[in-house]
């Protein structure tokens, strides 16, 4: 990767990386917080205010935003996930002079307009409603309380209803007078203009954010228990998602976590997948979920089933769980799982944006920005009992979330209240 390391006056770092081909410019703009920052009785401040910074800006309503980003047929977001807010402008790069002054300016000086918060949050309201209303994310959801509690990471990033509803534009700006304080970086991939440092502070009246780098930190913990959690929904299949904390990404024993997901988790030739969908035909979906995080990372099965067969599919995920222990990998698989990790990364790394993407998460967990090139090497020198003693030391107390209906929930808890993990 080409890239070049400058600092904006105030202090921000600035990453460039060019590259040839379509004359498109993608730039992030990582501000750390996110919905782990928010406030006791505050919770969903994060995602509301990164939902209202699109909402005008500067010199710019949120209308004349709008006209002007669509008018440039350019994509602009803002959203904010647990670690960070994440401010995103793809665009040609002959409109760079109009739209990057744009990142810097909705962080900086926020329009904040009551109508338009009212608006960003009923849209969340019915989001979190519309989440109630899914099995799967019902039992996300009730995972999440088991695996984390009441601490940072123990809520959706769009928050609670109650504490959503009395959000309004004193909490948002305390909020947003905090962006970037915690760390920040502002990464810029493609066709790179002249003068883009410049490009960037316009209309900021000379006085830039005085950002500083992500540090490398130690964020949010969670709960080492083993612990059971039901939810009764009146549907023909039942919900698993049987999972526990595990470690920040960086740390020596998340790479092998990685490995281990794309062993267990990673196409029609993952673990899971052949043995509980193509041996037992018991999944209707099955998979791995094992996101990046600055704090203690979620490593979760999921498995959606039919619910007169809930004993034997948990009966199965157990196994499969307890399997990661006992069993080391062999070779052949860990050669197949390596395979896959490099074609995940490769397959990361194709367009600008998804550079952009990739540079501005690394550096705001702060780590280097080659952290995935020096993981590509770590990994090949990586041994099946490497990845147990992963396993071993991290995985040893999972908790167990259920949804669907009476009879399968009851099933399903037998098999659990029999197996070693509820003790």
């Amino acid at each position: 990767m080409n890239a070049q390391q400058l600092n904006l006056p105030g202090g921000c770092p600035l990453w460039l990386v060019e590259r040839s081909g379509p004359a498109i410019l993608s730039a992030k703009l990582w501000l750390r917080g996110g919905s782990s920052a928010d406030a006791a009785g505050e919770r969903g401040a994060a995602q509301l205010l990164a939902g209202v910074l699109s909402r005008g800006c500067g010199q710019l309503s949120g209308d004349a935003l709008a006209d002007l980003v669509e008018g440039c047929g350019a994509g602009l977001r803002c959203e904010a996930a647990e670690d960070g807010t994440l401010l995103s402008l793809k665009c040609a790069s002959s409109d760079a002079e109009a739209l990057l002054p744009l990142l810097l300016q909705m962080a900086c000086q926020p329009w904040l307009v009551d109508d338009q918060i009212d608006l960003e949050r009923q849209l969340n309201l019915q989001t979190l409603q519309r989440q109630r209303e899914d099995p799967f994310q019902l039992a996300h959801d009730q995972l999440r309380g088991l695996l984390y509690g009441d601490g940072p990471y123990g809520h959706d990033p769009l928050g609670v209803d109650a504490e959503l509803r009395a959000l309004g534009r004193p909490q948002l700006q305390a909020v947003a007078s905090e962006l970037g304080q915690s760390g920040a970086v502002l990464v810029l991939a493609g066709e790179i203009p002249n003068a883009v440092e410049e490009l960037l502070l316009a209309g900021l009246d000379g006085a830039p954010p005085s950002w500083r780098a992500p540090e490398r930190q130690t964020g949010p913990a969670g709960l080492q228990q083993a612990a059971l959690a039901s939810s009764q929904d009146d549907t023909e299949q039942l919900v698993l998602m049987l999972g526990c904390t595990t470690t920040a990404l960086g740390t020596p024993q998340a790479l092998a976590l990685r490995l281990l997901h794309c062993h267990l988790g990673v196409g029609m030739s993952s673990r899971l997948f052949v043995a509980l969908r193509e041996e037992h035909g018991l999944a209707y979906d099955v998979g791995v979920h094992h996101p990046a995080r600055i704090g203690d990372a979620p490593f979760v099965f999921h498995l959606s089933t039919g619910s007169d067969r809930a004993a034997e599919a948990t009966s199965e995920l157990l196994r499969e769980w307890q399997r990661l222990l006992e069993e080391p990998i062999s070779e052949a698989e860990l050669a197949l799982a390596l395979a896959k990790f490099r074609g995940q990364e490769a397959l990361g790394r194709q367009t600008s944006s998804q550079i952009a993407d990739r540079v501005a998460l690394l550096l705001g967990h702060g780590l280097p920005a080659d952290f995935a090139d020096q993981s590509l090497v770590a990994a090949a020198a990586l041994t099946p009992a490497d990845l147990q003693a992963a396993a071993r030391e991290l995985l040893g107390q999972p908790s167990l979330s259920l949804c669907g209906p009476t009879h399968a929930l009851k099933a399903a808890e037998a098999v659990w209240q029999a197996s070693g993990f509820s003790r």
